[in-house]
């Protein structure tokens, strides 16, 4: 697999026809096509912000998983199905096989000190290698376990724990459990499905992969898409997505990375997709989570990182005053970074891992007070709530009605009015926390641990 906008030039260059779609990967996105389905009446006279009125920022990890470095194990797969693309004939005998538990613990544990949280992918049987609920061949049953332990419990309390589809290369036929016979691009992961297929077809694909992770002890609210899966079926790709986690995990509110966006001219904060059922009971969305950079670390395969400074640079710059996470956070946008794990490792000599390091510590330095680090279930339930809650202001100004189909913590809102009931005045937008508020002239920003169901708010 390439990187979302490698991948989308690459296959242009190629030639695929209708397999990669331009408008299924990276930049230029139409996702028009997706329904959105219900929404709620909300007053124009209150704004809801995001989160304490801060970005949320998060890093996304691709192509991770148990033990297996995927770069190593996937080149030759995909060189077979691909016999004429240049970026698969690199030399991957000579990576290693493995990306150690001891890197994934590094890793973390750095990670926890910054206040960084995000997605961290788990293959269920990563390039075919074995099956993560079951065993790993090159590896005892004692490491893999040690390794799942390792995920489970020191990873998974600050990352979503993704299944990035069964193999992340080969297709397999679900009746048999093994891979398509075929080798070509019309059977790999990538580009599957390479014809239109219904939603229970690829409900059945996702939650099998959800499945293997279920057995192995690993909490799911969401899934990642290998390279171009889905491209010709975006909307029931969404719909899958809803069904499938439900089916498995029973989450309230499934989420989805597929799309990244690039550009300062589209939004990168989530879209919510077939919504329905507000005013009932059990309501209904899937969120589609994007990211906002490309993978400017050390690339799908290890061996792709630059400068350490300009990579870097590319993120934020030293003195904090550009950059594409800059771009989003002067937005009040979702600010969410994308890599893929060898990419970080870099073959162990951590290029991409350094380059990692000093983006956060620029992030954090020079903005800090300007985005909370979360989770992509957080981010999700967030802005489920932001775009679905109902409200309205009673005909004197002073009441507000909040009528939440989804609860949500640290939920922020602004609208005009004196001191509210029940809150506490802090100095400075810096300091607002639920339960409290912020009043520049008339106008007041609030933040509450919004509840499920209805709220009113005296100001």
């Amino acid at each position: 697999m390439l990187d979302r906008r490698s991948f989308l030039r690459a296959s242009a260059a190629t030639s695929l026809g209708p397999l990669f779609p331009a408008t299924g990967y990276a930049r230029g996105i139409d996702m028009d096509a997706i329904p959105k389905g219900e929404r709620p009446v909300q007053d124009p006279d209150i704004t809801f912000l995001p989160p304490r009125g801060r970005s949320p920022a998060s890093f996304i990890i691709d192509d991770s998983t148990c033990l297996v470095n995927m770069a190593h194990y996937s080149m030759p797969q995909f060189a077979a199905a691909f016999p004429d693309r240049a970026d698969y004939k690199k030399p991957w005998q000579d990576w290693p096989r493995e990306i150690p538990d001891t890197f994934v613990r590094k890793f973390g544990e750095w990670c926890r000190t910054q206040g960084v949280k995000g997605k961290y992918s788990i293959v269920p049987y990563p390039a075919c290698v074995g099956w993560v609920d079951r065993f790993m061949p090159g590896w005892s049953k004692k490491q893999l376990q040690d390794s799942l332990t390792l995920v489970r419990d020191f990873m998974a309390p600050d990352w979503d724990i993704h299944s990035e589809m069964i193999s992340h290369t080969r297709v397999l036929d679900l009746k048999t459990g093994r891979p398509f016979p075929e080798i070509s691009r019309h059977t790999m992961e990538n580009s599957f499905p390479d014809k239109p297929v219904s939603v229970d077809h690829l409900t059945d694909y996702i939650a099998y992969s959800l499945q293997v992770l279920k057995n192995a002890g690993l909490h799911c609210d969401g899934f990642t898409t290998p390279g171009g899966f889905g491209n010709l079926v975006k909307s029931e790709l969404s719909l899958a997505a809803h069904q499938a986690v439900r089916s498995v995990y029973k989450t309230e509110i499934p989420h989805y990375f597929k799309y990244l966006h690039t550009d300062k001219t589209r939004s990168t904060d989530p879209h919510l997709e077939h919504v329905s059922g507000l005013n009932t009971s059990d309501p209904k969305c899937t969120v589609n989570i994007l990211a906002g950079t490309g993978d400017w670390f050390g690339g799908w395969d290890g061996v792709s990182a630059g400068d350490i400074n300009e990579s870097a640079d590319k993120f934020i710059t030293e003195d904090g005053k550009s950059g594409r996470m800059v771009e989003m956070i002067d937005r009040n946008e979702a600010a969410i970074m994308l890599c893929h794990w060898a990419g970080i490792y870099c073959n162990g000599d951590e290029t991409g891992f350094t380059i990692f390091k000093k983006a956060v510590e620029r992030i954090n330095h020079h903005h800090g007070d300007r985005i909370v680090w979360m989770k992509l279930t957080d981010i999700a339930r967030y802005y489920a709530a932001k775009e679905l809650t109902a409200s309205s202001l009673s005909p004197d100004k002073k009441t507000i009605t909040l009528n939440a189909p989804f609860a949500a913590p640290n939920f922020t809102l602004r609208v005009s009015g004196s001191a509210p009931a029940n809150f506490t005045r802090v100095t400075t937008l810096i300091d607002l926390k639920p339960g409290t508020f912020h009043q520049n002239n008339k106008t007041l920003t609030l933040c509450l641990d919004l509840p499920k169901g209805r709220t009113t708010i005296t100001v």
